[in-house]
């Protein structure tokens, strides 16, 4: 079956869906794309250690790297099957949204510990945002909010003493703390 046979045998509200999915991917990958350039930019500013020939930005930017472009090319997907749709057809974006928030709503979180990073460091941020993705995911009160302040303390101090006690990587300390 062709491109053309796919979309006549669609009924009008899977035209409608494959419109709006189409839009929404692209402007949530574009959106993924800046930040993760955003992120890449300033993984070249982290300080380096005489240990690391490479410095301490390397690996994050290796893998921002990569992010962005799987981002662009989902992107360009995205675009094609836009393109590619009935522009007759032009609800269902808001529905992808909704259907979505849960993502959405971590990735605004993950927004919000990389601006509060240099303010408040690794450790507070890294523990507000396991918080805040654990209470969005469900961990709201009783024995699930206790495990997920507790990974949250876990994870946050022992990531940080990790790096700088094992590897002697110093991770940001921050202005106010």
């Amino acid at each position: 079956m062709n491109d053309a046979t796919d979309t006549a045998s669609r009924s009008p509200r899977e035209a409608s869906d494959a419109r709006g999915k189409a839009l929404a991917n692209g402007l949530f990958n574009a959106a993924l794309a800046a930040l993760f350039s955003a992120l890449f930019v300033q993984a070249g500013e982290l300080p380096s250690s005489m240990w690391e020939p490479l410095g301490a930005g390397s690996f994050p930017r290796l893998v921002l790297g990569a992010l962005v472009l799987f981002n662009v090319a989902l992107l360009l997907q995205s675009v094609n099957a836009w393109r590619r749709s009935d522009a007759a057809c032009r609800t269902g974006t808001l529905a992808w949204f909704i259907h979505r928030r849960l993502a959405f709503a971590t990735l605004a979180t993950f927004a919000l510990y990389a601006a509060l990073m240099p303010w408040v460091g690794f450790t507070v941020a890294s523990f507000l945002f396991l918080l805040g993705v654990q209470w969005i995911l469900g961990a709201r009160r009783g024995q699930r909010l206790l495990t997920a302040l507790i990974v949250s303390v876990l994870f946050s101090v022992g990531l940080h003493a990790l790096f700088s006690q094992v590897f002697l990587i110093s991770l940001p300390p921050g202005r106010l703390f």
